[in-house]
This record gives structure tokens, sequence and C-alpha cells, in this order.
């Protein structure tokens, strides 16, 4: 088939998806298409974007990904960009089928960014906005040096993780608030100003003012925001650099706690429309065969294209045809399946997705269960299904990064970062603790410490910007 008469086919496909995606209900941006050869559409992929700066963990990550297409052991077929409207990139050498596959579930993921209220806030300009960045950083590596650019971007990777998506959001006014105080040494306005504080006597010496202001007022979640913000070792390009790393991290975010939603609900949809869409015999059996291999389960890993299908598959069968018990207790009248499975694609994120919608007929059909490092062996810790379901979301929890917050920003009066991880059962790994610190330090200037709980004890490490250290506390 020559190349024309395939791009007319797959033009004819992609008419005919779309309108059966919209009779179905699914409402999603505007998509172009583009089909690219392997090593275009795996650049892609190791750096997240088609446009974006350039580092060497973006070569890294592309090395690893190609070396397993070229030797079978993985192969991405298509990529598609949160934006409006969306960009979707296909593998040059797909067949039809294949294509036709990847349209509908392309489809679905547009949707569920369209949709789902945790990409309420991402900007859909993003594909601009990092080229205009990309361009920043080339000309400070022009003016300032390319290893002394490289050198900070790699402090500020190190960090990018904690960062606050959720900062937008107001917080309840607390019921009640210490009051505040002011120093009664400051310059008097008139000779009498210390009879309106004989009450107060003795409770402020200067200096040491009782209530002083604390650094942040609470603890601050978004350390990326608070070094930009208030480290005073930053120029103005390393602020920028800080910046667009931040905004980038909060646009991949609502992508990385709705990773099995977003590929349960696109698997669900390329399944139902590629069933509305005529396929001769051979095409059926393949179409079978490229599904199977889609939600093909693993031993070690949690495959989210296959958890997110089944949890959607179960909500609607629930909510449709909903048994005696689940009538009278719930009060499920039944023929709501569609539309429920719309609401939660709208209102949930993995966490509340598997809290709320993972059962325990559910863990048992697929086999769920959690394992972990016995001795020398990993081994099978847990099959009871509400641990197995609770320590799923618990892994989901902050994307599976550890919380950590700013607790103090000017420590010991000498301007030090004090930062606290807030333990959830789950230690900090020590060696990449003790490499990540010294980042810290670049990016803030002066000595940074780490309050963390090693073996049931609480842990402080620290560094100077020279050596580390780590005492009991």
């Amino acid at each position: 088939m020559n190349q024309q008469k395939e791009l007319s086919f797959l033009e004819e496909a992609m008419e005919n998806i779309s309108a059966k995606a919209r009779e179905f209900g699914l409402d999603f941006y505007d998509i172009f298409f583009e089909i690219c050869p392997a090593d275009i559409i795996y650049t892609f992929g190791a750096y997240g974007m088609p446009t974006r700066f350039s580092h060497w963990t973006f070569g890294k990550a592309y090395h690893k990904m190609k070396t397993q297409y070229d030797y079978n052991l993985g192969r991405i077929y298509e990529m598609v960009i949160n934006s409006d409207p969306c960009y979707a990139f296909l593998l040059e050498g797909n067949s039809l089928l294949q294509n036709k596959l990847i349209m509908a579930h392309v489809i679905a993921h547009c949707d569920f960014f369209k949709n789902n209220i945790y990409f309420n806030n991402t900007s859909r300009a993003m594909v601009e906005s990092m080229a205009a960045a990309a361009n920043r950083f080339r000309e400070y590596e022009f003016k300032y040096g390319r290893a002394k650019v490289e050198s900070f971007i790699d402090a500020a990777i190190a960090l990018q993780e904690h960062v606050e998506p959720r900062r937008l959001v107001k917080k309840s006014p607390k019921k009640a608030e210490a009051p505040k105080y002011e120093c009664r040494h400051r310059k008097k306005e008139t000779p009498y100003d210390d009879l309106w504080s004989l009450d107060e006597q003795g409770l402020f010496e200067c200096n040491t003012c009782a209530y002083p202001r604390k650094f942040p007022p609470e603890p601050d979640k978004d350390l990326m925001l608070f070094i930009t913000q208030n480290s005073v070792e930053l120029e103005d390009w390393q602020q920028d650099i800080m910046s667009v790393i931040r905004q980038e991290m909060l646009y991949f975010w609502p992508q990385m706690e709705t990773k099995i939603m977003n590929e349960g609900w696109a698997s669900y949809w390329h399944l139902r429309i590629m069933r509305e869409v005529e396929l001769d015999e051979a095409d059926t059996i393949e179409f079978a065969k490229m599904h199977s291999g889609i939600i093909q389960t693993s031993r070690t890993r949690l495959n989210p294209y296959s958890l997110g299908l089944r949890i959607f598959e179960d909500i609607e069968k629930r909510w449709e045809t909903p048994t005696e018990e689940e009538r009278e207790k719930y009060g499920r009248p039944g023929g709501e399946g569609k539309q429920k499975i719309f609401e939660v694609r709208a209102m949930e994120n993995d966490s509340s997705f598997l809290r709320n919608y993972l059962t325990k007929e559910l863990v048992n059909d697929m086999d769920l269960y959690l394992f972990k490092k016995m001795g020398y062996d990993w081994k099978v810790s847990q099959k009871e299904w509400e641990k197995v379901r609770d320590g799923l979301v618990s892994s989901l929890t902050n994307c599976g990064y550890p919380h950590i917050v700013v607790e103090d920003g000017d420590f010991n009066k000498r301007g030090e970062l004090y930062l606290k991880h807030y333990f959830e059962g789950d230690e900090l790994d020590v060696f990449y603790l003790e490499k990540t610190l010294p980042h810290v330090f670049t990016l803030w200037g002066k000595t940074v410490h780490l309050e963390t709980r090693l073996d049931n004890k609480q842990v402080l490490f620290s560094h100077n910007g020279e050596k580390g250290s780590k005492k009991f506390l």
C-alpha cells in the first residue's frame, strides 16, 4: 500500500472513530496526529514533550527506551500531549489496525485531559511555554557556560517532585489565632507609651520578643517555590530555571496522580469503540491479540491499563445492574452505569479511585497482593484484600514521593534551612538522601538539615557545603 493511500485510509478511520466516540458521549479537544520514525518518537518519550530544555537525564532515558525498542523488549506505539488542541504522535511502521486502536485510545486520553478536575489548572499551551524556556536556557548556557548551567539544573531536578499542586486551594480559616505582639522596645511615640504596657511588663526582651515570627508561618510543602522566592544565593537566571522546572512538574503532576485512571479509561473506550468498527475476521483476531497484550498482567508490577479497565467495567456493572442487596443498602436504582463512570472520570484521582472502587471481588479475581524483601528474597507479605487496597493507595499518595516540608527557613537564626520528613511508615533511602542534600545546599547557599525517622528513632541529617553529618535527636 502506497503512503498516500494509507494516509487516506487513516483519515477516513479517524473520522469514523471520532464520530463513534462522540456518540458514546466523549468530549475531547481537536486532535492533530503526526507519524514519526522511532528515533523521533523515542526522543519525545524521553523528554516527555516535543520541545523541552536539554539535559543529560533525558539522554539517559532515551538510550534506555531506544535499547528496549531495538531488542524488542518494549515499544511505544503512540504519544499524546495534554494541550488544546491535542497533539498525538504515531510510530512509523504501525499497521492500519494498530493505528485505529491507537486513535481510539488517544481520543479517550484527550477526553480525560479535558474533563478530569485534576487537570483544570494545567496550562494548555505548555508546548509553546516549554519551547520558549528551552531557548532561554540555551542563552544562559552561552552566557554563563554550559557546565555551570547544567550543574545548576542537576540541583533543581533533584528537588523537582517537591511541589504543592493544591497550592491554589484555599484553606479554611483557623478558629482562633494567637495574638500578635510587637517589640515594646520600638521607638516611643509619646513620653507615656510605656504606661499602656504595664500589664505586659517582663513579657518582652529586645532581640527575643515573645511570639517571634516563624519563617515560614506554617510548614511549606512546596520546596521548589520556597527556595526560589527566599534563597539569597540565586541569581535571576537561576530563579528562572527553578520556576520553569517547577511549572513543568506542576504540568506533569496530574498525569502522574491519575495514571491508572487515565490508562484504564483509554483502554475501556478503545475496546468499546473498536467493537463498533467494522473489522474482518483476520483484523478481529489481530485486535484481540493487541488488546490482550496491552492488559497483560505481571507478577512484579501493576499494569495500569488492566487495573483501571477492570475497575471501570466493575463500576459500570454495579451501577447498571445492581444486586438486590446493593439496591436496598445503597439505593441504586440501576441503569446508571454509563453516568457513573463519567462521574468517576471527572472527579477522582488514582488514590481515591482505588480507595472507593477497588472491591474485595476484584482483588481476589485479579490475584492482587503486596510483597517485600525478607532477608535475601522477595516474598508475598499480604493478601487480605483491605490491606492490599490500603497498601496500593499508600504507595500512590503524593505520587509515591516522600512528604517533606520546610519547617524553618531561618534555623539557628543563621538563615539555615530545616526540612522535615513526615514519616508515614516508609523510611527514606539514606544513600539517595545523602546525595540530594548537597544539591539543596547549592540552591539555598547555607547549611541544610533534614529530620526523618530511621529504625523508630528521629535522625537529623545535615550538610554544610563541605561535608554531611548525622545525629540522633
